[in-house]
């Protein structure tokens, strides 16, 4: 009776999730009347492609897409670069200052984004920067969190394996290329997807920094379909499913490393 109970408040957690995902690929094959009609129904009473048809033909798309891929893929490369080399620093050369430098960091997480825009703005108008892909992506190219989550899985790694290494006449480069970043996948790819995920979807930067469609990522080219009062919101629901499908796909591949990050958790 209790493992019913269980699987049926798993089902209902379930259910809650996929409900608005359900509605959104459904409301994106929808006319404007059926979506506003009443009563309202998740699943659309006529099918129609007007949606993704307009997509289409009102926007560069392919040209959005291609600008989301180049901004989302080389920022996440080399955050992943950046944030390993820094995390591998602090977890694995000791130095003095260390512990200061690794706080300071910590504390930068707690500095919203918003705060840092109007100063990174300005430099990248003097820099001439501004409307560029090294101003999408340079700004961006290293994240805090992505130093504290590595350096946290660097110091599980066994000093022994370093040890060894440097017998062998192995330098810092050396360890951390092959031995640390090997190792170091299952945290790796969480950390690709998460920043791939969160630079996919995000709107407010690329909006700051970009002023014509051509450089526009997906979700800010999106935003011109959106009028004071006017909104075609079976483009918008198109353009989201659209822009869905590459975080699915990523994080379905990348679910191997998941499973042996936690299976390999707490591992000395």
């Amino acid at each position: 009776m209790r493992l019913s109970f269980k699987w049926v408040l798993l089902g209902i957690g379930v259910l809650a999730a996929l409900i608005p995902f359900i509605w959104m690929i459904g409301g994106s094959f929808r006319s404007e009347a059926d979506l506003f009609a009443a009563p309202a129904q998740l699943l659309p009473t006529t099918w129609t492609l007007d949606g993704y048809i307009s997509i289409w033909q009102e926007l560069p798309f392919l040209r959005l897409l291609l600008n989301s891929f180049i901004f989302a893929g080389v920022t996440t490369v080399l955050c992943l670069l950046f944030d390993s080399m820094c995390a591998y620093a602090l977890a694995r050369i000791p130095f003095r200052g260390s512990t200061v430098l690794f706080w300071l960091v910590i504390a930068t997480l707690m500095v919203p984004f918003q705060v840092t825009l109007i100063p990174v703005f300005i430099e990248l108008f003097h820099l001439g920067w501004l409307d560029t892909y090294q101003g999408l992506i340079i700004p961006r190219a290293t994240s805090a969190f992505g130093i504290f989550m590595l350096r946290q899985f660097f110091i599980s790694i066994p000093r022994e394996l370093d040890e060894a290494a440097r017998i062998d006449g192995a330098g810092h480069l050396r360890i951390y290329w092959t031995i640390i970043l090997p190792l170091a996948k299952p945290a790796l790819a969480t950390l690709a997807v998460l920043h791939f995920m969160n630079l996919w979807n995000d709107l407010l930067w690329p909006l700051i920094v970009t002023s014509s469609t051509e450089m526009r990522t997906l979700p800010a080219g999106l935003t011109l379909f959106g009028g004071q009062h006017v909104t075609d919101h079976a483009v918008l629901l198109a353009g989201a499913t659209i822009s869905l499908l590459p975080l699915a796909l990523a994080f379905f591949f990348a679910q191997k490393y998941f499973v042996a990050g936690i299976a390999t958790t707490g591992l000395k």
